[in-house]
């Protein structure tokens, strides 16, 4: 399968982990937002959205959306639960991601540490860093009821709701927003990164995940 993403892309990267993870082989193709990659004839015609990651299976057909290819991915392992019950609840926690946890540390992380263009003290971004913030401590709460060893979704294994969280939570300190008050998200970062398989940002350098330089 191929992957089409971006260098910095924290969605392509939970494709690439998840892969990883479950030792998928993926070719990468890496475009490039600032030379127009993503507004291209050729992307736009299997990107309808016009950004990444989006997956092209074996038939030649593409998927897109980060959601939709760790679904697609997990199928069959025990990355997506068997039950409905706990396939709902793996669920909720896809649609924090998407809805309350990205969106804040994104543009936190894009615009003050890899653009440098805006204000952290303006409102705008006063406002991203504490819905940033808040997102953060309910996902502190909701590891501190799980046991020690308990993920996202889960107790007992981790799920794609975990993977769907790790990147823009591991980059959090990008954007100004430490971790140091979040021992349990601490400790769940860690055991992530633990796995057999994992793929940091840049591979075979996890040094590289806080990294705003620009070479390959």
């Amino acid at each position: 399968m191929i992957l089409y993403d971006t260098l910095r892309s924290g969605n392509a990267w939970k494709v690439r982990l998840l892969a990883s993870l479950l030792d998928i082989p993926l070719e990468r193709r890496t475009l490039s937002i600032d030379r127009g990659d993503l507004k291209q004839p050729a992307f736009q015609a299997i990107a309808p959205l016009g950004q990444v990651p989006v997956l092209e299976l074996p038939d030649g057909s593409h998927l897109a959306e980060s959601m939709s290819i760790l679904f697609y991915l997990a199928q069959g392992t025990t990355w997506w639960p068997a039950d409905c019950q706990t396939q709902a609840r793996v669920l909720s926690w896809m649609s924090f991601e998407q809805e309350h946890h990205m969106k804040p540390l994104a543009q936190l992380r894009l615009h003050l540490a890899l653009h440098r263009d805006r204000d952290p003290m303006s409102e705008e971004f006063t406002r991203h860093a504490e819905q940033a913030k808040r997102a953060l401590e309910l996902m502190e709460r909701q590891l501190d009821r799980q046991s020690a060893h308990g993920w996202i979704a889960t107790s007992n294994a981790p799920s794609i709701a975990d993977v769907a969280l790790y990147p823009y939570t591991c980059m959090a300190p990008m954007g100004g927003i430490a971790l140091e008050s979040s021992p349990s998200v601490r400790a769940w970062l860690r055991r992530i990164e633990a796995l057999p398989g994992y793929q940091a940002l840049f591979p075979a350098e996890p040094e590289r995940n806080h990294s705003t330089q620009e070479r390959p």
